[in-house]
């Protein structure tokens, strides 16, 4: 996926500089053919009955006062491993990757592969990440006004291999080793406080199991059926110090329901939490993203337990285009933070750049709560697939 969240710039400006050349170009009728063709190519209905791949590449350009001008790619290649089986699905690629002129970096490579009948699901994931972020504290009970600014570098490895025992029911084990190390650049805020553990960072290395029940009926843009995907894990103490140590759980339920061909509703529950005596913040649940939880920044309430419910409306006018509307709650929690759900909703627009694989860009505004004091917490996200 690929995020630009309250920037103040972006593909617009990449936009509207190819369209300004254009048009004041000495060869404008030739190029007005080529934009005709081109916005053909794009709407057009067909499939490819050669079950090809596609590729998609997006631009990054953004502005942020805490890391300056970013720029970069993102871009994801849709694939079959088995072109001549109907039923095998997709596979995929996704690479990210942005620089500041800060100097900070984040590259991220993501891999969802299906083998031949199925047989396999693989997920993959290698990142770095030298960015900074905002800490706001612990609980679902925090301030902007204590925002923190955190120097944060994370180094991530990561694999789930499962295997289908029986048809629609898989079975697997999962290695995720992760690196972080921090700097507070303001010393003596929030992030002094004494039940914030692991503050110069640390490292695990995690081991575990997952089991998935998988009925929908494309992986992709899935307008029928069921995914039920339970994953445990534990990291053994390898190193001693604030390295975490404990156990960490995710149950995800999604159900998907076509009203009419055009139409589908689509819901999802998700649970995530970490166990274990002095656990690191760094282990902690975040909430909110690009992908649950729209309109609140990554990790503006973090806690041990994560848990949150939320549904899309599609509606697929055309093969290429479509419109959400989407809305949840969710919250962190613990035993020493309540439960305290907040709302999410919004809406977004929908390109399908592949017909063949189902294939899509999605830019979606989301909305948060609004708490005394503060202005309401909102975001613009610009991801590759879907939410959920």
């Amino acid at each position: 996926m690929f995020i630009k969240q309250n920037r103040r710039f972006g593909n617009l400006l990449l936009l509207s500089s190819l369209l300004t050349i254009s048009f004041f170009s000495p060869t404008y009728a030739q190029e007005q053919t080529l934009i005709k063709k081109l916005v053909k190519k794009f709407l057009a209905a067909e499939r490819d009955s050669t079950r090809s791949a596609s590729l998609i590449v997006l631009p990054a350009l953004g502005y942020a006062q805490e890391t300056g001008v970013e720029y970069g790619i993102a871009g994801t290649y849709n694939f079959y491993l088995d072109k001549t089986d109907p039923a095998s699905r997709t596979s995929n690629i996704t690479l990210m990757g942005t620089l500041t002129t800060e100097k900070q970096k984040n590259i991220k490579l993501l891999a969802d592969i299906w083998t031949k009948d199925n047989d396999y699901h693989i997920l993959t994931e290698l990142r770095y990440r030298d960015w900074p972020f905002n800490f706001y504290g612990l609980g679902s009970d925090t301030w902007l006004a204590d925002e923190d600014f955190l120097e944060h570098q994370l180094a991530r490895a990561k694999i789930d291999i499962e295997k289908k025992i029986v048809p629609r029911w898989y079975a697997g084990v999962n290695v995720e080793y992760e690196n972080f190390k921090f700097n507070d650049r303001e010393p003596g805020g929030i992030f002094a406080q004494p039940d914030v553990l692991g503050k110069t960072g640390g490292q695990y290395l995690a081991l575990g199991v997952s089991s998935l029940y998988d009925t929908r009926d494309n992986t992709t843009y899935t307008t029928k059926g069921i995914y039920s995907r339970l994953k445990y894990a534990y990291a053994p103490r390898f190193w001693g110090g604030d390295n975490f140590r404990g156990s960490q759980l995710e149950v995800d339920i999604r159900g998907f329901h076509a009203i009419s061909p055009k139409i589908t509703l689509a819901a999802q529950t998700l649970y995530r939490g970490t166990f274990g005596e002095n656990v690191p913040f760094y282990a902690y649940r975040d909430l909110g993203g690009d992908m649950t939880m729209r309109g609140y920044y990554l990790g503006r309430y973090k806690d041990k337990n994560y848990a949150t419910a939320q549904f899309e409306f599609r509606y697929r006018f055309m093969p290429r285009l479509g419109i959400v509307g989407f809305g949840g709650t969710g919250s962190t929690f613990s035993q020493k933070h309540n439960l305290r759900l907040v709302p999410s909703f919004g809406g977004g627009i929908r390109y399908f750049f592949s017909l063949e694989h189902n294939s899509s860009v999605r830019l979606d505004y989301a909305i948060g709560e609004k708490r005394p004091g503060e202005k309401r917490q909102t975001g613009f996200y610009l991801s590759l697939s879907e939410a959920f």
